[in-house]
């Protein structure tokens, strides 16, 4: 037991630590907390949520991984070719959120977008390298690699709490510029972290392998997963199960503001009670999972988050009701979190083993494509009509996947049954 305990305090996994901060740290300042700048200065709601469209880079990284885990970059590969990348990721993002921390979006809201794409991008990259990095130094033991995830996911929420309810916090304070320029020294644990890590054993044996990146990274994968029962239909599901939710993010501390909650209740309230809440929602997802099957549970969770977003028409109403502001977030989240449990579980059902990787890459990149796309569209949604209506129209999303649910769970293809 006292090895097992120290194990979680061995030079590898204090790196993983800070290596997952430093990844989880710049997605909430392009997205959430980026929205409430933007709104702080009085930006259009279309604009905001077209601002969805520069996180584009996270649904297409699978098209420059095989780049990333095949090619040496200059100067410093001299670091070997896990922590060159890394570090050159790592350095891209700093400058650029130094960068967008100089600007004002008043005057250089155009220079804000290429900015914030470019952190999009080295964020992205970022993602690529760090997941291979983290693999690779604990792929001694299963026992390893559980340890190495766990800790890395542990930081990753760390990194986001840093740059979504800590960055709001802070503004309640400082200025944006300051807050944001705050958050990019954080990611000087990251590349610390990179320098003192030892750079991963090459396994030559898997280098062979790669010889052929096109066949076996792109080809081979969408071959055998086409052959699968209603696949198309499966697709569609991906593409369409959470756009419900995906919707609203963008506008959601922008409409928290419209009611008149402060910048602190806001930071408290949708990351203390939405963690939780989102938590307790993926436990209770799996247990539910166990107990109707996955083929039922698609279904059921497609239907209960289209109807939860309803419950922000309750809270327009109420108004600076900080009661209303918990009960939506947490029950929200609450549901979030169970319908996130049911799509991971499906993607994971689709892919084939020895493909596990490249398949399920391409799939969650299928739904973050959903998010970013139509989320660019809600905020023009919200100036044309109100925000009861746009919560109405938000709560439709979820019928194309409702359907498809539904179609599914007719035909019952022998994958999910097996499930």
């Amino acid at each position: 037991m006292s090895e097992k305990f120290k194990a979680y305090f061995s030079k590898n996994i204090m790196i993983t630590i800070f290596l997952g901060i430093s990844s989880g740290l710049p997605l909430a300042l392009v997205a959430g907390t980026l929205s409430l700048w933007l709104k702080d200065y009085n930006i259009a709601y279309s604009v905001i949520g077209a601002f969805s469209l520069v996180r584009l880079p996270y649904s297409f990284k699978w098209l420059w991984a095989p780049v990333v885990d095949n090619v040496k970059i200059p100067i410093l590969n001299n670091l070997g070719k896990r922590r060159g990348w890394a570090i050159f990721s790592q350095l891209g993002l700093l400058f650029s959120i130094v960068l967008i921390s100089l600007l004002n979006p008043q005057i250089d809201l155009k220079y804000m977008v290429v900015v914030a794409f470019f952190i999009c991008f080295f964020s992205a990259t970022q993602d690529i390298v760090l997941d291979a990095f983290r693999v690779e130094l604990f792929s001694k033991t299963t026992n390893d690699e559980v340890n190495g995830a766990t800790v890395y996911v542990l930081g990753y929420r760390l990194g986001n709490i840093i740059s979504s309810a800590g960055a709001i916090g802070l503004a309640s304070i400082y200025s944006w510029n300051v807050v944001y320029f705050i958050n990019a020294l954080f990611l000087i644990l990251g590349i610390v972290a990179v320098l003192l890590a030892n750079e991963p054993e090459i396994n030559k044996e898997n280098e062979q392998k790669k010889g052929n990146v096109l066949r076996y990274a792109l080809v081979e994968p969408f071959r055998l997963f086409s052959k699968k029962q209603h696949w198309l239909a499966a697709l569609g599901l991906v593409f369409l199960y959470r756009l419900s939710d995906a919707y609203f993010g963008p506008l959601a501390y922008p409409f928290y503001d419209d009611l008149g909650f402060s910048k602190m209740e806001i930071a408290k309230i949708s990351k203390l009670y939405g963690m939780i809440a989102t938590i307790i929602g993926g436990v209770l997802g799996g247990y539910i999972l166990n107990k109707i099957g996955l083929l039922k549970g698609i279904l059921v969770f497609a239907v209960i988050q289209g109807v939860t977003t309803l419950f922000y028409i309750t809270l327009y109403y109420a108004g600076h009701n900080i009661w209303f502001l918990i009960a939506s977030v947490s029950i929200d989240n609450l549901c979030s979190g169970m319908a996130t449990t049911v799509i991971i579980a499906f993607m994971s059902v689709l892919c084939d083993k020895g493909y596990t990787a490249t398949q399920y890459a391409l799939l969650s990149s299928l739904m973050g494509l959903s998010r970013d796309l139509f989320a660019s569209t809600a905020g023009k949604v919200v100036e044309m009509t109100s925000w009861p209506v746009f919560f109405i129209i938000t709560s439709m999303l979820s019928v194309p996947a409702i359907l498809i649910s539904y179609y599914l769970y007719k035909k019952r293809p022998s994958y999910l049954l097996k499930s």
